[in-house]
């Protein structure tokens, strides 16, 4: 099995003056000159005293020379750290503490915010998005490295950081394997090859822009257009020229807004993928209807990568994320006894794999109780296998309502609201209830120009659901409150709601 780093140099090779990153109104950066500032950076790494296993931990705003940083992490044998951009000084010291990085590089616009850091210990350097900072200005000076310190599959490669909703955040770390692995499982199932040109406009701290987008198209010898945000007119100007989008609901939902979505500009397309979120159904539907083409929905965390895929060639279902993909295994339990369940039957996701990570970073306790004793790990979210074999979210274990002694799973309430004219979207959360334990609620986002009343939903509710599962309480709201990759954050609406029951 060969590593992220050996796979792009492959490609490297082959590709040479083939563009890797393009930019809109910039020039073009091919992978020739990719490797060439990789190698330099490898040379800075080891001048600043990084070592093979050390970590690196990375808060810089998205630019190509970030990701050749992440490559010459991997080439001198280091594990590479990403860190949301929008994360505090003080959550910066925490993920330090934990972490114990040799090097913290930081944006030149923050260095004096960071400065204080520096020591014996750990270095403190900059990367900027317009090719600037130390990191670049040392490797101009430097004659690359072209070694790469013997990495094996199951060496440490990355540590990403949970978002710590449940307690404090917790480093899930991935092996070269890891990586590898599923690269090359999805390079396969979505049929990505050299030829594929993927408009990349999501954040590189995370799985999807990260583990998936760049390393299936470093690995493939694919070009990137290289966003740093989205913009839907922006994404469909791009279409023409232009073969797979990887994006996140909100993308789809953005474009769904703009009157030029069409078959004619979407022609050009192959393949829209989305996750890191429950994609709505009617907007998988809508976006059929005006493209011809069906949003393909796909299924990771964190810890595993990606697990699940609707089929390339096959139906693509709204709601289901799809089958394991090849080399994975995926299983419903029940959630108090651990027994495997029959198709149909809700209980706890599980999977075990060459996806699945090594565990959470200085965490032996915690690892040791996500993980059963026959190697499967239990992701927390709940789902079913249908009869036709597709895997269906259902929430989060840690969402799921507990009322009057019955369960009640928010996807299966947030579903019949949604399906009510009149609504846009809504979450279900479970609130301290003192006689129930906890009352199911509904937060409701109207339609832009609609007004409607908690009455109308729990009256149009009475016949569709049964009455265990019923809203007691139903809030409007403007919006939902979401994380960088679309995620409704259900523990934020917990804490606003919190009072509202006697």
């Amino acid at each position: 099995m060969q590593t992220i780093y050996e796979n792009f140099i492959q490609a490297a090779e082959t590709m040479q003056a083939k563009p890797l990153f393009e930019r809109p109104g910039e020039p073009s950066i091919s992978y020739t000159q990719t490797r060439e500032l990789v190698e330099r950076l490898a040379a800075v790494l080891g001048e600043v005293g990084v070592a093979p296993g050390d970590r690196i931990a990375v808060q810089v705003e998205k630019s190509p020379e970030a990701i050749a940083l992440y490559l010459a992490t991997l080439q001198v044998g280091a594990i590479f750290l990403p860190l949301n951009t929008a994360y505090t000084g003080a959550e910066i010291d925490y993920f330090i503490g934990d972490a114990a990085p040799r090097l913290f590089v930081c944006d030149p616009g923050t260095f004096a915010a960071h400065a204080h850091r520096a020591g014996p210990t750990l270095a403190v350097e900059t990367l900027g998005a317009t090719a600037d900072g130390t990191l670049i200005e040392r490797a101009r000076g430097v004659t690359p490295r072209e070694d790469a310190h013997p990495s094996g599959p199951d060496d440490r490669a990355a540590i990403l950081y949970t978002s710590g909703t449940t307690g404090r955040s917790k480093g899930a770390v991935l092996t070269h394997r890891n990586l590898a692995s599923n690269t090359e499982a999805l390079l396969d199932c979505w049929r990505f090859t050299a030829e594929d040109r993927l408009i990349h406009a999501l954040p590189i701290f995370h799985t999807h822009g990260l583990f998936v987008a760049a390393n299936m198209s470093l690995t493939a010898g694919a070009t990137m257009i290289f966003l740093i945000k989205f913009d839907a007119e922006q994404a469909i100007d791009l279409m023409a020229d232009a073969s797979v989008l990887m994006g996140v609901p909100t993308f789809y939902t953005r474009l769904l807004k703009s009157d030029r979505l069409s078959r004619e500009t979407t022609a050009g397309m192959r393949l829209f993928v989305s996750g890191s979120a429950p994609l709505l159904a009617e907007d998988h539907r809508a976006f059929q209807d005006r493209t011809g083409q069906a949003i393909l929905e796909r299924y990771g965390m964190t810890e595993t990568c990606m697990i699940a895929s609707n089929p390339y060639d096959g139906a693509r279902i709204p709601g289901a994320v799809g089958m394991a993909l090849p080399g994975i295994s995926v299983r419903v339990t029940d959630r108090e006894t651990g027994a495997v369940l029959a198709d149909e039957e809700i209980g706890l996701i599980e999977v075990k794999g060459p996806n699945v990570f090594e565990g959470y970073w200085n965490m032996p306790e915690k690892t040791a109780s996500e993980f059963r004793k026959d190697g499967y790990f239990i992701t927390g979210d709940l789902g079913q296998i249908g009869k036709d074999g597709y895997l269906r979210i259902v929430g989060r274990d840690k969402d799921l309502v507990i009322s009057g002694g019955y369960n009640v799973y928010p996807k299966e309430v947030e579903e019949a609201i949604d399906a009510l004219p009149g609504v846009l979207e809504s979450a279900v959360i479970g609130l301290p209830h003192s006689d129930l334990g906890e009352g199911v609620t509904a937060v409701v986002v109207p339609r832009s120009g609609v007004v409607l009343d908690p009455q109308q939903i729990t009256a149009a509710l009475a016949d569709r659901l049964a009455r265990f599962k019923q809203p007691k309480r139903v809030f409007m709201v403007e919006s939902l409150p979401r994380n960088v990759m679309g995620k409704v954050q259900k523990a934020e609406l917990r804490r606003l709601f919190a009072d509202t029951y006697a």
